[in-house]
């Protein structure tokens, strides 16, 4: 009888340590990637603060100083009001310069279309720059003056040049007005590319209609050219032939407009006799 008291004891005490084996198991596993996970995270601190005193560093160091700012596409004077939107100075690291900003504050100059900045290590900031072509003056509330893609960039200065083609009947609608000023804009650059007597310094008026038709007033011609505006780079041949025939048979100080809204030909009205 005491003999099997005693094996059932034994038996108990290997079923306990059995059981408490995996569990210490789990807890060495956890403890030993714990360790693991720790010495990562110290050697990536470690790292990271090496790369921030690196970077400080640079920042400080003349070795990536600014001392160059290189324009191109603008004049001396514009140069130096860019680089005074920027903020640009001396003082400035390259690694510190934030390109998009750079772009962003020289694009406010009213003046300017588009900018490019980039960074030339060791020491200069390359700015390309676009800047603003005036084609004609918008007459709305105000007078605008607007580039070649149609774009009002700005009101117009009293004590500037005004020797522009003028743009009317634009509609004060938001959609209507992009609508028309593309519609001129798009007559105004086919004109760019003829020579007198049909080319922009001979154009006094381009007037848009609500239905998206034109009206173009010429110093060198007495008469209105009326055309739809999106068909007109395929009317202005049929204009020369029917102007040259006008002067041919003399009659051309006697015309009152032509209409080229027809698909096989223009028709010409004449003033009364």
């Amino acid at each position: 009888m005491k003999r099997r008291s005693v094996l059932k004891r034994q038996t108990v005490r290997k079923k306990r340590r059995s059981r408490l084996t995996p569990i210490w198991k789990t807890i060495s596993l956890i403890g030993v990637y714990f360790i693991k996970f720790s010495c990562v995270v110290i050697v990536l601190v470690m790292i990271s603060l090496v790369f921030v005193s690196l970077y400080e560093y640079l920042i400080q160091s003349p070795y990536v100083r600014l001392e160059r700012v290189v324009f191109s596409g603008v004049d001396e004077d514009m140069r130096s009001e860019l680089i005074e939107l920027a903020g640009l100075n001396p003082d400035l690291s390259l690694l510190e310069i934030d390109l998009k900003e750079i772009k962003e504050s020289m694009e406010k100059h009213l003046w300017i279309r588009s900018v490019k900045p980039e960074k030339r290590f060791p020491h200069t900031l390359a700015i390309r720059a676009e800047k603003e072509e005036s084609r004609a003056v918008v007459v709305m509330d105000k007078l605008y003056l607007m580039n070649r893609w149609g774009e009002m960039f700005k009101e117009v200065d009293p004590m500037g040049e005004l020797d522009f083609p003028i743009i009317t009947g634009v509609s004060k609608d938001r959609a209507n007005k992009r609508t028309h000023l593309l519609r001129a804009a798009h007559v105004l650059n086919i004109l760019s590319s003829e020579k007198s007597p049909w080319s922009l310094k001979d154009l006094s008026e381009v007037h848009v209609k609500r239905d998206g038709n034109i009206s173009l007033y010429f110093t060198s011609f007495p008469g209105v050219i009326q055309a739809r505006g999106r068909d007109f780079g395929f009317k202005i041949d049929d204009l020369k032939k029917v102007v040259e025939h006008l002067e041919r048979t003399g009659r051309t100080q006697m015309v009152r407009g032509i209409n080229l809204d027809y698909h096989d030909g223009a028709v010409v009205s004449f003033k009364n006799s």
